[in-house]
């Protein structure tokens, strides 16, 4: 490799890892606006007696982020985990309001 080949690529890599670090930021800052949603569930739930969970809610998310994974070509599997792991943990502050 010549020294601007490897110059070339070094600019590329940090192209990409300024994109990755704007992406991070969306996405935590995504699930803050989606937590603060969930949250007044929570609270509305516990206020009206009703469960913490929705079952049949849950598994239309689940269809539906797989639909969205699989067309923007992200792995449906792994886009099932990680909505999973929201959604407990979606339940699990749901339970805190319920006592």
């Amino acid at each position: 490799m010549t020294d601007e080949t490897t110059k070339r690529a070094a600019e590329i890599l940090a192209e990409h890892r300024e994109s990755i670090d704007r992406l991070d930021a969306i996405l935590v800052y995504t699930l803050a606006e989606r937590f603060k949603h969930t949250q007044a569930v929570g609270q509305l739930k516990a206020k009206h007696d009703l469960p913490p969970s929705d079952p049949a809610r849950e598994a239309l998310q689940i269809a539906r982020l797989e639909q969205l994974s699989a067309d923007a070509s992200l792995d449906p599997d792994f886009a099932k985990k990680f909505l999973n792991f929201i959604i407990q943990e979606v339940i699990h502050h749901h339970k805190k309001f319920q006592h």
